[in-house]
Formats: C-alpha cells, sequence, structure tokens
C-alpha cells in the first residue's frame, strides 16, 4: 500500500514534463439557454484562465450548474460560443477538463478501480494506470480503501474518490458542482482541504456553491448570478466586502433574492 506522501510526490512527478495549456482560456460568449418559455442562461460572457480557484455563487437557479455544463461541453446551449484555448471544444481535449458532479457516480466496482478505469478510458497504458490510480487515492486519503466496493462509501468518501478519479487524467481545469453538498462538517472539511492542494498544483478550479461560507473561505474570485446572468464578478475580497449590485448584498446578508 503506498505511503500517503506518495500522493503528492507522485503528482508533481505527472505534471512535470505538461505540455501547454490545451483548453485555456476557456471562453462563453453571449450563452444562451431558455426552455418551456423560462431563460436559464441570458447571454453570459465568462473567461477562465490562469490558476486560483474561481466561485460561482448565486441562489437556487440561477443557471450556476448548467453554465458549469455548458463550459464543459456536457450541454449545447441555444446560442453563443464555447472555445477551449481559441478552438471549438473537441473530444481529444475533453480529459483536460475535469467534472466532479454534485452527487458522484460510482461505478460498480472497486474504489480502486474507478480510477483505474478512468486512466484506460483515456488511453493510459495498463501498466501506468495502478500505480497512478493508487497515487490518487493517497492524495485523497483512500488509499487504505482501494479493494473496497466504491458504492459502499460513505457520502464523504464517494465524493473524493470523484475528486480522485476527476483527477487522474491531469486536468488542467476541474469543475465542481455542490462538492461539500449534504455531507457533514467532517466530510466538508475533508473535500476543501483536498481542493486546497489541488489548487498548490496549479489547478485552475471552478467551485459552484450556494454556501457563502465555503466561497470565502476558498474562493480567490467569485462570479455571481442571477436570473441566469453573471451580474457581479470580482476578487473574492472585494466582492464579500464591497459588494456592488443589490442582488449580491442581499444574497451575503441573508435575504431572499427572487
Amino acid at each position: 500500500m503506498p505511503d500517503a506522501t506518495l500522493g503528492t510526490d507522485s503528482l508533481n512527478a505527472l505534471d512535470g514534463g505538461r505540455a501547454e495549456s490545451a483548453v485555456l482560456p476557456i471562453e462563453g460568449r453571449g450563452l444562451s439557454v431558455a426552455r418551456s418559455g423560462r431563460v436559464l442562461l441570458d447571454g453570459v460572457d465568462i473567461r477562465i484562465e490562469g490558476a486560483g480557484l474561481t466561485v460561482i455563487l448565486g441562489p437556487n437557479g440561477a443557471g450556476k450548474t448548467l453554465l458549469l455544463r455548458v463550459l464543459a461541453n456536457l450541454f449545447r446551449p441555444d446560442s453563443g460560443t464555447v472555445r477551449w484555448a481559441h478552438a471549438a471544444p473537441d473530444r481529444s481535449r475533453a480529459p483536460r477538463i475535469g467534472f466532479v458532479f454534485q452527487k458522484p457516480v460510482m461505478l460498480r466496482r472497486s474504489v480502486l478501480a474507478n480510477v483505474s478505469y478512468a486512466l484506460s478510458a483515456v488511453g493510459v497504458p495498463r501498466r501506468e494506470c495502478a500505480p497512478r490510480s493508487h497515487a490518487m487515492l493517497a492524495m485523497a486519503s483512500l488509499d487504505h480503501l482501494a479493494g473496497a466496493p466504491a458504492r459502499l462509501l460513505s457520502g464523504g468518501e464517494q465524493q473524493r474518490l470523484a475528486l480522485a478519479r476527476a483527477l487522474a487524467t491531469e486536468p488542467e481545469v476541474l469543475f465542481l458542482d455542490e462538492p461539500g453538498s449534504s455531507l457533514d462538517p467532517a466530510a466538508t472539511l475533508a473535500i476543501e482541504r483536498l481542493i486546497e492542494t489541488v489548487r498548490a498544483r496549479g489547478t485552475h478550479l471552478v467551485l459552484v456553491t450556494h454556501d457563502i461560507g465555503q466561497a470565502r473561505r476558498l474562493a480567490d474570485t467569485v462570479l455571481f448570478m442571477h436570473r441566469g446572468r453573471i451580474v457581479e464578478h470580482a476578487p473574492s475580497a472585494d466582492f464579500f466586502d464591497h459588494p456592488a449590485e443589490r442582488p449580491s448584498r442581499d444574497f451575503i446578508e441573508g435575504r431572499i433574492v427572487l
């Protein structure tokens, strides 16, 4: 069983020799989606580049998760364009964008096999899958559960496994959709520590949350969404200390935002 320190060392080795950015910057221009007469995204313009952690904050129904799916090329907008590194999205670069859903989907396999499968799916040679998978599990403090059925893990452990699996393909950008939702404080803390480790490696993270406390703890930059639009985009300290827009102020102060 690999020592827990192997995770960081092995991951640093995996990152060495990484090619130039394959997907950054990620840009969306005029992104619009409507369903059943309701506007879900309303002409959104967004650019994601560099390192750090961007939080997309806002009330339920603001369009946060949908925007993430559109940027990851998992959902086609009615109008507007998405560009990865100034070119249209394509399948060959899709592994450079990791995505962790609010409710993680576990394969009917062991914890180790869940990560190994993600690697084999993108063409990693079989001989490399096991050591790389163990390194990811060590980073997520799950190496002692490598042989356990993934579907029998706790909610927090499953979410950490989903993070490890998404990181196995060495994405430049990791999209996280409410990863701490419905978890107890200890599990949430474990997720946030893992997120901090990933940020320290230079991966750009985009985190969707409605948890103001989590946004304060983690964000470098905040995008605030309301009614399908980005109404504010600011460094974290500026956003929380001096919100410029009324919906942002109401949300931070705990008032209902309609």
